[in-house]
This record gives C-alpha cells, sequence and structure tokens, in this order.
C-alpha cells in the first residue's frame, strides 16, 4: 500500500468511532419542565452581546441587570449551551416573572429555567403601612405653609363677610323698607362670600384638583348634593320671590294652609308665624309661595256675616229696619261700606235674615264685633216685639196619648190665664261692649306683645348641647 492509501483507511477507522458520538451530541435532550422556551416571534426588545456570542458572556450581563435593579437577593445566572439558569429570591412575582422575560428575550438564548423564589414575607407586615404613613406625614409637612395661608385667607374672608352683606344690601336696597329683601340680600352675599373663601382656601391648600375630579369624573357628589339641598334651594329661591312680590308684611294676620297667625319673621329656609293660641308655627318658605295666602291686614276692612230667624208673624221690614238700626248706631260698624239685612232663605218655622257689615280689622277684633252686634240684635228684635221662635221640631210617642177634653164650665181644672210674657228691656244688654266680650280691641297687638316678650324658635339652646336633665326654662327637672 501506498502513504496515501494507508491515510484514508485511518480516517475512515476515527470516522466510524468517533459517529456514535457527534450523532448524540446533535440529537435534541428532552426539556425540563421548567425550561422556558424561547418565542418563535421575535422579541420587542433583545439584549445584544458582541459576538462570537459565549455564555460566560450571556451570564455576566444578565448577572449585571439583575444585580443593579435591586429587586433580587442573591441572584445568580448560569449558562449553559445557549439555556439560562436563574437562582436567588425576590419579593414580587412580577419581579420574578420580568427577570425570566428578560433572559428569554437574550439574543442566542434557547431556554430559561427560573428558579428564583417569591418570598412575600409574613402575612402581618406593617411595613407598607409604615411607608404609607411616613410618606403621607412628609406631604402633610411639606403643605403645612400652604395650609396655614390658606386658613388665614378663610379666616379674612368670614371676618369681612358680614360687613361685605351689610354694604351690599345698603346700596342695593337703598329705597326699599323690606326687612325680607333686605335680610335675604345679606345672607346671599354672606354665603357668597363665604363660598369664594372656601374656593381661595382650596386652591391655595392644592385641594381644588381633588375635589374637581371627584365631582366632575364621577358625578356621584354632585347628585347626592343635588337631592341632598333641592329643598334647601327651593326654599332659598322661593324667600327671594316672597321678598320681591311682597304678599305680606311682619307683623300681618295671614292664614296658609290652614295655619292663622302673626308674622313674626321671614328667613331664607322659613316663615315663622304666631297663632292666636300663642304657638309658633313654621312654614317652609315653599310651601308658603305654592299655597294660597289670606292676609287679614293688608285691606283693614272687614266684612262680617251672621244670621237671624224671625217668625212668619212678624213685619219683616220692620225686622230689617231694627237690625239696620243696631249697626249704624254701633261705634265699630263702618257706614261705607253701608249695612246690610238681607232675607236669605225661608226655614221651616222661621224667615232667615242675613246681616251684613264692614269692621275695621286693624282696630277691631272680627269675633268680639260680632259678638256684640248679634246680642245687641238679639235684644233690640225681642224690644220691638219681633217674636224669635226656636227652630220647628217632630215629636213621635212610641204609644198613643190620651186627650181628655175639658168642659167649658168647669172651674176645677181651669187655670188663669197667664200673663203674655213681653220681651223685658235690658238696660244691662244695650252697651256696644260688653265686659265679658273683653273690648273690641284688635288681639292681633296682644300676639305681638306675647312675640316680643318670648323667644322665636332659633334663639333657644344648642339641642345637642343641652342637658337632658334641664328643662326648656333651664331648670332641672
Amino acid at each position: 500500500m501506498t502513504n496515501s492509501n494507508v491515510r484514508v483507511m485511518i480516517l475512515i477507522v476515527f470516522g466510524c468511532l468517533f459517529m456514535p458520538f457527534a450523532a448524540q451530541s446533535q440529537t435534541p435532550s428532552e426539556p425540563n419542565s421548567e425550561v422556558i422556551e424561547a418565542e418563535i416571534s421575535p422579541p420587542e426588545q433583545t439584549v445584544d452581546v458582541e459576538a462570537p456570542v459565549r455564555d460566560t458572556e450571556i451570564a455576566a450581563r444578565l448577572q449585571r441587570i439583575l444585580e443593579s435593579t435591586e429587586r433580587f437577593e442573591r441572584p445568580l445566572v448560569r449558562v449553559d449551551n445557549g439555556v439560562v439558569f436563574l437562582s436567588g429570591a425576590t419579593k414580587r412575582k412580577e419581579h420574578k416573572q420580568w427577570a425570566g422575560d428578560l433572559a428569554s428575550k437574550t439574543q442566542d438564548v434557547v431556554a430559561v429555567v427560573n428558579k428564583i423564589e417569591v418570598d412575600e414575607g409574613p402575612i402581618w407586615n406593617f411595613q407598607p403601612a409604615k411607608r404609607e404613613l411616613v410618606e403621607l406625614w412628609r406631604q402633610m409637612i411639606q403643605a403645612a405653609p400652604l395650609f396655614l395661608v390658606g386658613l388665614a385667607v378663610l379666616a379674612i374672608t368670614v371676618l369681612i363677610s358680614r360687613g361685605a352683606s351689610r354694604l351690599a344690601s345698603h346700596f342695593l336696597l337703598r329705597g326699599s323698607k323690606s326687612d325680607i329683601l333686605r335680610g335675604v340680600i345679606q345672607k346671599t352675599v354672606f354665603v357668597l362670600t363665604i363660598l369664594l373663601g372656601i374656593y381661595l382656601f382650596l386652591r391655595i391648600s392644592g385641594l381644588t384638583r381633588i375635589a374637581v375630579s371627584v365631582v366632575g369624573g364621577t358625578g356621584v357628589a354632585g347628585l347626592v348634593l343635588g337631592i341632598a339641598f333641592r329643598d334647601i334651594a327651593e326654599n332659598f329661591l322661593a324667600s327671594i320671590l316672597i321678598s320681591i312680590q311682597r304678599p305680606f308684611r311682619l307683623g300681618d294676620t295671614i292664614d296658609v294652609d290652614g295655619n292663622l297667625g302673626v308674622v313674626q319673621k321671614v328667613t331664607t329656609r322659613g316663615t315663622v308665624l304666631m297663632d292666636f293660641e300663642g304657638n309658633f308655627i313654621q312654614l317652609a318658605n315653599a310651601t308658603v309661595y305654592k299655597n294660597t295666602i289670606r292676609n287679614y291686614t293688608a285691606n283693614p276692612n272687614i266684612r262680617i256675616d251672621y244670621a237671624v230667624g224671625i217668625g212668619y208673624d212678624a213685619a219683616i221690614t220692620e225686622a230689617q229696619r231694627i237690625a239696620r238700626n243696631v249697626l249704624e248706631t254701633h261705634a265699630a260698624v263702618l257706614n261705607d261700606p253701608e249695612p246690610l239685612v238681607l232675607v236669605e232663605a225661608l226655614g221651616a218655622s222661621t224667615i232667615n235674615l242675613r246681616v251684613y257689615f264692614w269692621v275695621n280689622g286693624r282696630e277691631h277684633s272680627k269675633l268680639k264685633v260680632k259678638s256684640a252686634i248679634m246680642r245687641l240684635t238679639v235684644r233690640a228684635l225681642e224690644a220691638g216685639g219681633v217674636s224669635l221662635p226656636d227652630e220647628a221640631r217632630e215629636v213621635v210617642f212610641p204609644q198613643p196619648v190620651p186627650v181628655q177634653m175639658l168642659e167649658s164650665g168647669s172651674q176645677e181644672n181651669q187655670h188663669e190665664p197667664s200673663a203674655v210674657q213681653q220681651p223685658r228691656h235690658l238696660l244691662e244688654d244695650d252697651t256696644q261692649v260688653s265686659e265679658s266680650e273683653g273690648g273690641l280691641r284688635n288681639e292681633a297687638e296682644d300676639i305681638r306683645k306675647q312675640a316680643r316678650a318670648s323667644r322665636l324658635p332659633e334663639e333657644g339652646e344648642d339641642i345637642l348641647e343641652a342637658d337632658p336633665n334641664t328643662d326648656a326654662d333651664g331648670l332641672e327637672s
């Protein structure tokens, strides 16, 4: 054999010997269950290393990145044939996932084995709460100067609000005498000034954005406030309309929704009355504005009427003249408009007359004058011989009633005819004012005196701070 043939034979023998080992090294091994295969799609971001790439360079690069993040404890990176093995510990699962994604996106990495342990710590861990408290305290210290400046501005606004409200009412209502409208203007300017101070306080303190984001972002706060303050806003607007239209004044006697009384006070919320029993009545302004208001003081003249029944045997014209004469001679009855006595109805046993007359309601009491006129009319009709019979009554007897006829000549059962009862002329009843009627003066002045001597409901002691062992007058129970 020649030398060339010998060399060929030697290469064939060595090839046969090392063929199995080369094939075994090229056969891919079964992947471990913990190995994360690299995504087939190209990663969004890769970590480049210098070519030719070696496992030590990949491991060194990833090791430096994990250590620089300070998210891992004892991080260790090992690379073997393109497979990255990660170990160490971290406190969050997101950090472990991030490390695996980082390794998988590194150049020439075929798989990742992520053995990083997640140490979430004890269940009762107060460190996050402590950090939040420290951060909150730091923010409070930093915001303290702005907060103090905002409080100073708010205090100054509150101090000047009362003066501003008085000046506004003085200039706007220079020619008006309405106390109600003046009070509404003062309170409106006062509230607007306070709202301006609150806005400046929030703006200086840096809380304006928070309030606007809560109200404008969700809308829940605006809805809740709208529902809660709907009645308050309605009463406030009603107070303004009442002040502008002025259907009554302080001290007037009015009737609203069946409540009769003297007006004591009108606030932005309601109207305070004192009825003729001495009780305070608080009516919401919306109720006052929506219901019918009957003012007994705006027009001083009040018409009073009552009915009186005379017999069918009486002269109607004479009875009318007698009743009218009583009205014309009474000092409390007005001659203009003139009094009237009209036939109203024909009853079963009486002819009913209706008497109309007018009095000055500011000076005289309607009830007292009516009582005096009725008393004088009855006595005058009796003195004039006008019969005032009772209403006819029907009596039904369950058993028959025996009737005994008396002989005309019998003396034992005859009685002397009784004297006809003459209408007595009562001098004590012909006076225009009796002691029982207490004078004809209007009792509204008595109500005003009682109101001045009493306290308004808003002037009492705060019920939240009052001692439960004391009564309304401050006496021990």
